[in-house]
């Protein structure tokens, strides 16, 4: 293995497992920040850092991850609540007058009583590494425009810093998490992100508002550095006592992977290159099903092999440390 020059940020590690073999390749951790023990409470709808965007239809909840294999992609993803608008994504280079388009596609779902808006998602392809970008997400007096900073070329040796979070939701506690993330003198440049997004399923009825408020709550970092998903027990939503019977709904409608590019049949397995690391996301609370007749063990051999000895392997997963009884939000 290289000596890379990979460095994690590490905000909060809770009932989370990272498997880093870049720790032992010349990376290292940046911080021991740990949240207290003591169980937090959840923020009131009316804090501040859910507050709505201004303005009629003005896009909320924008957040990005890669959208391809090595960096040169970015999956964009917004909501609109009050109709679809524009499906458009304006973007352009830093120091470039010539703007680009791409045009992506939205989707609704419905959970229990809970109604979603129109959520977006939008792949802009064939960018250039090591640029910074600037996109707008809806048109007119409420548009809004964010940026971010695509990846150096993959190979060895490339200097990279990753954020690591996992188990974050939306407490008092966890605004102090994200706070000490974004002001760490090291500045993180993507956020493995590994698993437990927005602790709905804390609410009765897994009330779904929640996942608004959370996606409103993480967007002054998401939309701007992407984060890498990996779903955890709190994104299963399994609740056939009120007719939810499908696993990740709210999940899969909100927040998109490219595991296409890393020829993945499911969204909660998948595989990506960023600068020098190889990362590759499991799921243990979702089945894995292997395409073209490949078990999944084949299909993680095949991964392996292709990463070479030249790149830091980070494997992404969640996994419960806290047995069987039902788990409180940060311990």
């Amino acid at each position: 293995m290289g000596a890379s020059g990979i460095t994690f940020v590490v905000a909060v590690l809770a009932a989370t497992v990272m498997n880093a073999a870049v720790l032992c390749s010349g990376g290292g951790i940046t911080s021991s920040f740990v949240r207290k023990v003591e169980k937090s409470i959840d923020m009131p709808l009316d804090s501040d850092v859910f507050k709505v965007p201004p303005g009629y239809n003005a896009p909320q909840q924008v957040h990005i991850t890669q959208g391809d294999h090595v960096g040169k992609a970015v999956i964009v993803s917004w909501v609109t609540v009050e109709e679809p608008g524009s499906k458009t994504v304006h973007y352009w280079a830093e120091n470039n007058s010539h703007k680009h388009k791409a045009k992506g596609s939205f989707t609704k779902y419905k959970y229990y009583n809970y109604t979603s808006g129109y959520i977006h998602h939008c792949t802009i392809k064939h960018l250039k590494h090591d640029t910074k970008y600037y996109y707008k997400v809806g048109t007119g007096k409420t548009a809004r425009t964010f940026c971010f900073t695509t990846p150096p070329e993959v190979g060895p040796d490339v200097p990279y810093t990753f954020g690591l979070i996992g188990d974050l939701g939306q407490t008092y506690d966890s605004n102090i998490t994200l706070t000490h993330y974004e002001q760490n003198p090291m500045k993180g440049e993507a956020v493995l992100f590994v698993g437990d997004l927005s602790y709905a399923d804390n609410h009765p009825n897994h009330d779904n508002v929640r996942w608004d408020t959370w996606g409103r709550f993480a967007e002054r970092s998401v939309a701007y550095q992407p984060w890498i998903w990996t779903a955890g027990n709190h994104e299963l939503d399994y609740a056939p006592e009120i007719g939810e019977t499908k696993p990740f709904k709210p999940f899969t409608h909100r927040y998109r992977t490219p595991y296409k590019a890393s020829n993945s049949t499911t969204p909660f397995w998948y595989s990506i290159k960023r600068a020098s690391a190889y990362i590759i996301v499991l799921s243990s609370y979702s089945a894995y099903v292997a395409g073209r007749g490949a078990t999944k063990s084949e299909q993680i051999r095949n991964t392996l092999a292709d990463s070479s000895d030249a790149f830091s392997m980070v494997q992404q997963l969640q996994l419960s440390l806290y047995g069987r009884r039902k788990h409180e939000s940060h311990v």
